[in-house]
């Protein structure tokens, strides 16, 4: 598992991590059932607190991704294909919601940006 901590980022380090492990699981790099570092080895090889790492194994955890075995640490949970569909819709709102800002900046009426749409998928 590759982790990139960016200092420079404005995003705090445990969404950093948080966020790449999440995209690492859904797109299949770490496997179902796939043990994670432990807690202290990640804060370890990061070189960052405990409390970060457990706050980004803890919130991945309540959405999901990851469950914890005690004495045996942290492991991908199985795909939830209901759970990958939401965090799907979620990203096309966010991507809806930008796409209708930059419409609306540039006076487009709902008609042109549904042919646009429409064009875009016939390709």
């Amino acid at each position: 598992m590759n982790l990139y901590i960016d200092n420079r980022s404005g995003s705090p380090i445990y969404d950093q991590i948080y966020t790449q492990i999440k995209h690492q699981i859904i797109s299949g790099e770490l496997e179902a059932d796939q043990a994670l570092p432990s807690i202290r080895n990640l804060a370890k090889d990061l070189r960052i607190s405990v409390i970060t790492t457990k706050r980004a194994y803890e919130e991945l955890e309540r959405e999901g991704f990851i469950y914890t075995l005690p004495a045996k640490g942290c492991f991908v949970a199985p795909k939830n294909v209901e759970l990958l569909r939401e965090e799907t819709l979620k990203q096309i709102e966010a991507h809806m919601e930008e796409i209708g800002k930059l419409a609306a900046s540039c006076q487009l009426t709902r008609e042109e940006l549904l042919e646009m749409f429409r064009l875009s998928m016939e390709e």
